[in-house]
């Protein structure tokens, strides 16, 4: 059996606070020095179910609320141990790192393995194996941000340490931790995802399932770079477990906006968008027309940020115009492009950068649709659009709704993982795509709608973990 030690624990006197279940037992080991974090004596009144009466006991009641949660839904004969403190993390006045979690050790190659050449987090290899492998070393690491709502610290907005999810505006701390607790179980790749490096020269038993459906390879099987490079594929990095493939034909919404491109057959396909907030929503069968580019004539200089010339305007009319972001709001854009009598608009990102935001802006008087694609689409696009007349092109699109697809899942119903370019460390990869809908606990960012949920129907986490052995 391989194992490696990921991060450094904690010396310190440890009090323990145990949550046992008929089919897991977490223990919260308490980390923090005396008059600090979860023995800070400040005086609190109850909230929200949490009966403390000291702002370290409110904590500690809400770090045993996630692990009831965790400890119900997993099977695992060997307690888990979850290593915690409260401490000062990375913060301004406008963003702030909530908390991190992680394995403090993995292994490979044990006897009771479902997969060789693999890591697994300590606490799934435990409950694989039956015992503690490493009886010295708590199973996660858990960091929680002990300023946050204090000043330039998102002053005035704290955790809410309620147990009932009624959080209002503040972030709910249950939630994060039922969020973080799932990275130590095993919800991340332990592979660097910006270099692409193997851990120890294994894969984790996440690179197992991690499927690049632009190479039909999944991350076990390529290169450094290749990996690198599949990090930052929006739309294409897909999970390939049975188990949550499965249960996103439950949890997850049926429909996603999207641009489809139906001829010419080397470029059609689907294509990721950024909706707009004017203008009528995206609907099913949705809109159908042929494209045509605004092009770089006075006055417009092929931006559509002044009327249209009466050559862009013959192209447009009666058609969906693809035109370049810049200069002026996208409002104005698609006024002049409605104007000239366009159906329809995508609008080509002038920077690189996945997925595509949307188009923000108001305009009661706007009443076809638009949409936003990356720099990298609006590129091909652009190709397959230099052989046209100054009417026809060929390429023939549809804005809508596809109903065969569900909000966060390629065409063949395959969870979309979190990969943005450019790649953001500690987020890329090890998270469900932001696209999902329902909002998911496990995306980069804890959405406020979320519920105390791991399992379906509401929620994707579990079905994870249990595609990866547990």
């Amino acid at each position: 059996m391989k194992s490696l030690l990921t991060s450094i624990g904690m010396a310190a006197v440890m009090l323990m606070s145990s949550v046992s279940w008929a089919a897991a037992t977490i223990t919260i080991v308490n980390g923090d020095p005396p008059g600090m974090g979860f023995n800070d004596p400040t005086a609190v009144a109850p909230v929200g179910g949490n009966s403390g009466t000291t702002l370290g006991a409110q904590r500690l009641n809400a770090f045993q609320a996630a692990a009831s949660k965790w400890g119900a839904t997993l099977d695992s004969g060997v307690t888990i141990r979850v290593l915690a403190t409260w401490d000062a993390l990375p913060c301004t006045e406008t963003a702030a790192v909530l908390g991190s979690a992680g394995a403090l050790e993995v292994f490979a190659d044990f006897t009771q393995a479902p997969q060789r050449n693999a890591w697994f987090s300590k606490a799934e290899t435990n409950k694989l194996i039956g015992f503690d492998a490493d009886p010295a070393t708590p199973d996660i690491r858990a960091r929680f941000n002990v300023n946050l709502g204090q000043p330039g610290c998102f002053t005035g907005s704290p955790f809410y340490l309620g147990l009932d999810n009624n959080h209002g505006p503040n972030t709910d701390l249950v939630t994060v931790l039922l969020h973080e607790f799932a990275h130590g179980l095993g919800f991340q790749t332990y592979t660097d995802d910006q270099t692409g490096e193997l851990l120890a020269g294994i894969p984790s038993i996440w690179d197992y399932f991690l499927l690049d459906t632009s190479t039909g390879k999944v991350w076990k099987d390529m290169s450094n770079g290749e990996r690198a490079t599949s990090a930052v594929k929006s739309g294409k990095l897909v999970w390939s477990g049975v188990q949550v493939t499965n249960a996103a034909q439950v949890v997850l919404r049926a429909g996603t906006p999207i641009l489809t491109i139906l001829a010419p057959p080397p470029v059609a396909g689907v294509i990721q968008v950024g909706t707009a907030a004017f203008g009528p929503p995206l609907g099913t069968p949705g809109l159908t027309g042929e494209v045509m580019p605004v092009v770089d004539t006075p006055p417009d200089l092929g931006l559509a940020c002044a009327p249209l010339s009466a050559v862009n305007a013959l192209a447009v009319r009666g058609r969906i115009a693809l035109v370049d972001r810049g200069q002026c709001t996208f409002v104005i854009k698609v006024r002049n492009l409605q104007d000239a009598g366009a159906i329809g608009v995508i609008v080509v990102d002038n920077v690189d950068g996945a997925p595509p935001p949307g188009l923000g802006g108001a305009d009661p008087g706007i009443h076809i649709p638009a949409v936003r694609v990356t720099l990298e689409d609006g590129l091909l696009l652009k190709q397959a659009l230099a052989r046209r007349t100054r009417t026809h092109s060929g390429l023939f699109a549809n804005l809508g709704v596809n109903l065969a697809v569900r909000a966060g899942t390629d065409a063949l119903g395959r969870v979309l993982m979190y990969a943005p370019r450019p790649n953001q460390p500690g987020s890329s990869v090890s998270h469900y795509d932001t696209s999902a809908t329902p909002n998911q606990l496990m995306e980069p960012a804890i959405n406020a709608d979320l519920r105390h949920e791991v399992r379906p129907p509401y929620d994707l986490t579990f079905p994870l973990l249990k595609d990866i052995g547990w």
